[in-house]
């Protein structure tokens, strides 16, 4: 089974794929592996260990630490199994006396520097040198090191070389380090970052973080592949050195980003030791970012709420009570409100945080118990203009491949995405097609981003066209780009006649190939010039397999879905749907924003995108859930604040999101939640939407519960308990007893059963179960009886889901948001890497040690205009707030242009961004916010009332005895 990890094979050296096979004898064992196979790989094939140290199979073989020696009938010398390759009819010995007596003399010579203390050792028992020594049988040691001296005389070593402790998550201790390159190579061929070099020679050889300095000074992003690589204790979780070795695991999905990497959690009885990525993960295939490796922190942070609490308004001081009494009083309070304004008056946000099964369970609660469509999700301010945009042209609302994909791009386009901070597992794997090798040259990149994004010039990466667009003027570009295919022959005819709809490509084509709608045309609405998006589009267009990946740099415009039709009108003219290496990508924000969408939160859409209106599917839930449904669309998030204002909207149940900190206009988010007469918030911490709310029902966090979640590739993964709920109660038993305590009873034991009912009604899960996924590690969806056992990997291969793809005009229109004498710069948001969404979870965890607040990056043509420094305190205003932030100058940034993060409350990232939205979705306009930026010394007047709401908060938790209230905001300027 899955959740009682068995330890993993590690077969040596990398897998090889060639369609010819060659045979051969190992050890009087004949075996037949693929052309380019090692002598190692193939050894354990047939069930043989080669002894080694610096060969593994997520790593290109290097054959330095000379233990994996063999001998070859009819060859001179003893060759490194790891870099041999298996050749016809060769006959191998992996054990014979000279072998053996030559590791003994290799395995001697290691052991002679290094520090002879493994009882005390943190990696004993999970020690490679140790293991090995064992295995070629050493027991004696001829040369004197700093722990043993022989015959009086202790020989050169390196054993009281320092430790590097910088960084807080492990150690590097170079008197235990063996030379043998596996971290650096790691952070070269896994990560792409290379941090990590090899300096000196000989006997003066040591890795080092870049110039020497330490891992804290360098260019190590902290992900982890260094210190899984290591086999000594010289790279150690600081976790392991502190609690010891783990004895047994759990294999679960991560809960940040939407790559959705398999991890298994080691642990000592319900203690987390260590998370470490599963190689048998689809997503990630073994590699890690700094958040889900190390980050897990907060799961039991003392901000942890542990007990159910209410009070009858937000003055009042929190009340801690039982389970029941606050489920009853919350239940209470809803009925009272729909008897008193009707059954509209209330509503629910599910979380894209939670499990697929809890958010089914939500929506469910809304539609059945409440009896309202009032149900709306976090997709709908960052993804949902790609629900709507492909469910337009290509008929389905998710990314059409997987990630391992991207191997077989030649072009790779890049749209309003930072993969190396948003997804750096992508990111990683990305990097290394453009890297490519020696039998597989890069891959082409272009990059469309008003900033200089890290791909545009990365170690070893460098964009061949960077499209540094002005915000707001997506539109334009990709208008731009199809007209230069259209006008230029580049359409790929054949695709489109079999694969689209005429009548919409023809209308299509006319209209992108009109005069205004030239590169030329529209250089100075976007800033770039005409050259470059005319050499980008030709490159895309010509392949032969471009892929485009794009990230809230699409979607969170006022054009938001009519980018994302254009992305889908692009990709099927020059025909880059349905196979390997092509495809439209959208890079899902957080760990379920995917599967939030697919279980029905939206008002208008039951689980699986199927319209609240249509008879035939809501008979199917009504006869399923034994009710009536209403089959009109219910209000969408922006809809629920307006008419909390207007009085009537009066409850909400919210469960693991916080819009006050991350929905726009924040001003206008907390005057709504105000007017609001009963509030449940469901979450882990007091965040900032619990400070508004009447009951506070303590949530789980994903080492607490069991249940699935989707990624951006549509994979379907195990979420695993691995320790029991702190507050005693997982999320889905929460709703459960709140639906019961509506009158509407649930009766779900465990949420495999769940699943069970989602797979009943919801066609593209018909073939879901735990079981299978249990089996195959993940299936992805639509998997049902017409796709293979684990799903459907590449959609729309022989065509789309709607039939005909169909192509829609993309207008250019500008955004409401436009520079001004007043405001006349364009401020823009995005995350960074150390820190998660709004920030509630690594804001907890030593990740402040690289990004502790909020800074408003600006170029230094606009900071000297200001008379603006580095590190200034600064106010940004707009027509919606003002907020203070410190000024970072960099040019990154084009001039007119500064960008933000949004991870910590105080800084008010959202208090200037506006109401404007989608046309089509309501997904707010994050990425386009006119400005006026000027140094200031003192916090602006919304950071003051927010740090005295903050005090008052904190001190009615603090009567409740929640230790929460001992925290509070940091920001230096709101603290004076």
């Amino acid at each position: 089974m899955l959740h009682h990890h068995a330890p993993e094979i590690d077969h040596g050296t990398p897998a090889r794929e060639s369609a010819e096979t060659v045979s051969l004898q190992i050890d009087g064992h004949t075996v037949s592996v693929p052309r380019g196979t090692s002598l190692m790989r193939a050894a354990v094939e047939a069930g043989i260990q080669v002894p080694k140290l610096c060969a593994t199979d997520s790593l290109e073989p290097f054959g330095s630490c000379r233990l994996c020696l063999v001998e070859i009938d009819g060859r001179k010398g003893t060759p490194a199994s790891c870099t041999t390759p298996c050749e016809p009819g060769m006959v191998v010995r992996t054990q014979t006396p000279t072998l053996q007596r030559l590791r003994r003399n290799v395995m001697e010579l290691y052991i002679s520097d290094h520090p002879l203390d493994c009882l005390t050792c943190s990696a004993n028992g999970d020690c490679e040198l140790q293991t090995q020594a064992g295995v070629v049988g050493l027991r004696n040691v001829r040369y004197g090191n700093a722990g043993q001296a022989v015959a009086g005389v202790t020989g050169a070593n390196h054993c009281a070389d320092a430790k590097d402790e910088s960084n807080p998550y492990f150690t590097y201790d170079a008197s235990k380090c063996i030379v043998c390159n596996r971290c650096v190579r790691a952070c070269e061929e896994v990560q792409g970052t290379f941090a990590l070099t090899n300096s000196g020679r000989g006997f003066d050889s040591r890795v080092t973080a870049g110039q020497g300095g330490s891992f804290m000074q360098s260019d190590c992003v902290s992900c982890g592949a260094c210190v899984q690589a290591c086999p000594t204790a010289t790279l150690q979780e600081k976790s392991v050195i502190e609690l010891g070795q783990p004895e047994h695991s759990v294999v679960t999905t991560c809960a940040y980003c939407g790559v959705g990497c398999g991890f298994k959690a080691e642990m000592k009885g319900t203690t987390v030791v260590r998370m470490t990525p599963w190689k048998d993960g689809k997503a990630n295939e073994g590699h890690s970012c700094v958040k889900g490796r190390f980050a897990w922190g907060y799961a039991t942070h003392k901000d942890r709420i542990t007990k159910p609490m209410i009070r009858a308004k937000i003055t009042d001081p929190w009340r801690e009570v039982s389970w029941d009494e606050a489920i009853g009083h919350a239940a209470a309070e809803f009925k009272r409100i729909q008897a008193k304004h009707g059954k509209d008056s209330v509503g629910g946000i599910t979380s894209s945080r939670c499990t697929n099964e809890e958010v089914y369970l939500v929506q469910k609660l809304i539609r059945a118990a409440f009896g309202t469509n009032n149900v709306d999700t976090c997709a709908r301010v960052c993804h949902s203009p790609t629900g709507y945009g492909m469910g337009q042209t290509f008929g389905t609302s998710a990314g059409t491949q997987t990630f391992k994909s991207v191997a077989q791009a030649d072009v790779i386009v890049v749209i309003g995405a930072n993969p190396s901070d948003a997804h750096p597992v992508f990111a990683s794997r990305m990097k290394r097609r453009l890297r490519g090798s020696a039998e597989h040259p890069g891959a082409r990149l272009v990059v469309i981003d008003p900033r200089r994004i890290d791909l545009v010039d990365a170690p070893h990466v460098r964009a061949d066209h960077h499209l540094a667009l002005k915000p707001g003027t997506n539109v334009a570009v990709i208008t731009a780009m199809a007209h230069v295919v259209v006008t230029e022959g580049l359409v790929n005819e054949a695709y489109v006649a079999e694969r689209c709809d005429s009548k919409s490509f023809n209308d299509w084509r006319a209209f992108v190939a009109r005069p205004e709608n030239s590169p030329e045309a529209f250089e100075a609405t976007t800033g770039v010039p005409a050259a470059e998006i005319r050499a980008a589009a030709r490159l895309y267009a010509q392949g032969p397999n471009s892929a485009i990946y794009y990230g809230l740099g699409v979607t969170e415009h006022a054009q938001g879905s009519t980018m994302v039709i254009g992305i889908a009108n692009l990709a099927m003219a020059c025909g880059m749907v349905g196979r390997d290496g092509v495809g439209v990508n959208p890079l899902r924000g957080q760990n379920n924003v995917q599967g939030s969408c697919d279980m029905g939160s939206f008002p208008h859409e039951l689980p699986g995108y199927r319209h609240i209106s249509d008879t035939t599917v809501r008979s199917q839930f009504e006869a399923a859930w034994g009710v009536t449904l209403d089959p009109e669309p219910g209000l969408r998030i922006p809809n629920m604040f307006d008419a909390a204002l207007s009085g009537s909207f009066k409850g909400l149940y919210c469960q693991g999101e916080d819009i006050a900190q991350s929905d726009p206009n924040t001003q206008h988010v907390q005057a709504a939640l105000e007017a609001m007469e009963c509030i449940v918030v469901q979450d882990i911490f007091l965040n900032e939407t619990a400070k508004y709310a009447h009951v506070l029902l303590p949530g789980s966090s994903f080492l607490e519960k069991d249940g699935t979640f989707t990624n951006a590739e549509r994979r379907i993964s195990r979420v695993r308990q691995v320790m029991p709920p702190l507050a005693g109660l997982a999320d889905w038993q929460v709703t459960q007893k709140l639906s019961t305590a509506l009158g509407y009873p649930m009766h779900y034991e465990h949420p495999e059963q769940i699943m069970a009912e989602i797979a009943a009604l919801t066609p593209s899960f018909a073939g879901v179960s735990y079981a299978k996924i249990e089996r195959l590690g993940s299936v992805q969806w639509p998997c049902n009886e017409s796709t293979d056992e684990a799903g459907t990997a590449i959609m729309h291969r022989e065509r789309f889901v709607r039939g005909k793809g169909r192509f829609f005009n993309t207008q250019y229109v500008p955004s409401d948001e436009k520079v001004t004498q007043r405001y006349p710069l364009l401020l823009t948001t995005g995350r960074c890497l150390s820190q998660y969404n709004v920030g509630a979870q690594t804001r907890r965890t030593p990740n402040n040690q690289w990004h502790d607040e909020d800074r408003l990056d600006i170029h230094p043509h606009d900071a000297e205009a200001r008379g603006i420094a580095d590190g200034d305190w600064v106010g940004i205003s707009s027509r919606a707030g003002q907020t203070v932030q410190r000024a970072r100058v960099t040019e990154r940034m084009q001039p007119g242009v500064v960008w933000t993060t949004f991870h910590f409350p105080e800084s008010g990232a959202n208090v200037i961004t506006t109401d404007s939205s989608d046309w089509a979705t309501n997904c707010p306009e994050y990425k386009v916010t006119a400005v006026q930026v000027s140094k200031v010394m003192q916090p602006s007047a919304w950071q003051t009332e927010y740090a005295d709401f903050n005090r008052t908060q904190l001190s009615l938790a603090e009567q409740a005895h929640h230790p929460a209230a001992k925290g509070g905001a940091h920001h230096p300027v709101t603290a004076k």
